[in-house]
């Protein structure tokens, strides 16, 4: 089971869509900042499912190359 599980990690870079932790990992921004700009309803990387959150990697990407200061 262990083994299997391991198969099916995929790396951050290579998710459509990652956590805030794995985001905060990935841009080294603070997961409070992160939670402040998701909460803005004009966030384009912003998916809901449910009540859950999940950043849209390649859009997130888009936006941290677009700012100069967040």
């Amino acid at each position: 089971m262990i083994a299997l599980k391991k198969e099916l990690e995929v790396p951050i870079w290579k998710k459509v869509a990652i956590t805030k932790e794995e985001a905060a990992v990935y841009s080294n921004i603070g997961i409070n900042k992160l939670d402040e700009l998701m909460r803005n309803p004009m966030c384009t990387f912003v998916i809901h499912i449910g009540r859950k959150r999940l950043i849209k990697r390649r859009q997130f990407e888009e936006f941290i190359e677009k700012n100069i200061e967040i």
